[in-house]
């Protein structure tokens, strides 16, 4: 086979364990999952609804334009409609960006700890990665990674706020560094966690983009929306952007039911706003549980945190997914000695938290 040689040695992306597996395999009859930031509270009933009223009839293709979602959409951002660009999730908007920017001879720049399918996708089509590591706080060294843009580097990406680490980029330093760049980089924006955000500095990211020509945001709604089965992610940028990425998106792309699902959610914020309340409360419970033990965590924008307990990440893992809570081990993020925990109900973080006592309990006796 004529394979790719960058292919070679390359891991697909790993997911995580399923909950009936973990059953399975710790004969536990109840599972709490909070590994992949997925919602807690479900999606709103609205969405529930109007599933309910499908026809049925899936014998026929999505409308590949997206048509009634894209408006909806538009509306909503107060956009135009050929300033947005709909996704099999953001993941795929990600590789769209990747397959039409990157290729051998050309460089991309990103930070070191940060999603890692804007590495994987750059690997794949041959271009040169540069990983700017983040700041002691954690956060997108900007000033470093404008250094590291040269002639040859086609995206740049940015991931705020950041996931593993819940950080965020204030908007004096976004601005700063977007007139900075080059109008022939593209600097990708993402905010798949962009609901979460309470931050009063943060950035208005959609207006940028009228702003700055060579600036696409990207957003989901897996995360706060709660359908992230549905697989809908959606780019922010100008016209002539966009009409120069559309070629590469797969026709039909994002499915019927998801099209449905999204446009009805959009109709119910004060779903969305109620989660980002319950998020922020849950986020507290985690930190006065950090503090009270003296573990070290970075304050979140996003509906995750970053929990470091000073030992392997994987055996923190193991421990709380034998009491029946998955979370992340942060081995794979970068984060060895770390785990990644997603923000649940109060009564879910409650359990949890009692997991996670009863284990520094324990090591404080072995050691």
């Amino acid at each position: 086979m004529k394979w790719k040689q960058q292919l070679l040695g390359l891991k697909a992306y790993q997911p995580g364990r399923t909950i009936e597996e973990v059953k399975k395999q710790f004969n536990l009859d109840h599972i709490v999952k909070l590994a992949s930031n997925e919602n807690p509270f479900g999606s709103s009933p609205k969405v529930l609804e109007a599933l309910k009223k499908v026809d049925g009839s899936y014998a026929l293709y999505p409308d590949g334009y997206a048509t009634n979602l894209r408006y909806a959409l538009a509306e909503f951002l107060k956009v135009k409609p050929e300033e947005l660009v709909l996704g099999n999730g953001s993941d795929e908007i990600i590789l769209m960006i990747s397959r039409a920017l990157l290729r051998p001879g050309l460089n991309t720049v990103m930070a070191s700890h940060t999603f890692g399918q804007y590495k994987h996708n750059a690997v794949v089509d041959g271009a040169e990665v540069r990983e700017v590591p983040l700041t002691e706080k954690a956060e997108h060294d900007l000033p470093a990674m404008l250094k590291a843009i040269d002639d040859n580097t086609s995206v740049v990406w940015l991931c705020s706020p950041n996931n593993p680490t819940g950080t965020y980029i204030p908007e004096k330093d976004l601005l700063a560094f977007l007139e900075k760049v080059p109008e022939d980089v593209l600097v990708v924006l993402d905010e798949a966690y962009y609901e979460y955000v309470v931050a009063e500095d943060y950035y208005e990211a959609i207006s940028l983009t009228r702003q700055f020509n060579n600036l696409i945001v990207l957003r989901t709604f897996s995360k706060i929306y709660g359908l992230a089965s549905f697989r809908v992610g959606y780019g922010v940028a100008n016209a002539s952007l966009l009409n120069t990425l559309d070629p590469v998106r797969e026709p039909f792309n994002v499915n019927t039911l998801g099209q449905i699902a999204t446009e009805e959610a959009l109709k119910d914020q004060e779903f969305v706003e109620s989660c980002r309340q319950k998020n922020r409360e849950g986020l507290e419970q985690l930190y006065r549980f950090c503090e009270e033990n003296n573990l070290s965590y970075f304050p979140s924008q996003t509906n995750f945190v970053l929990v470091d307990f000073k030992i392997d990440g994987d055996e923190v893992f193991q421990y709380l997914m034998s009491k029946g809570y998955i979370v992340r081990s942060g081995v794979p993020l970068n984060y060895p000695t770390s785990v990644r925990i997603t923000i649940g109900s109060k009564e879910e973080n409650d359990g949890l938290i009692e997991a996670m006592k009863q284990f520094l309990a324990e090591k404080k006796v072995a050691q």
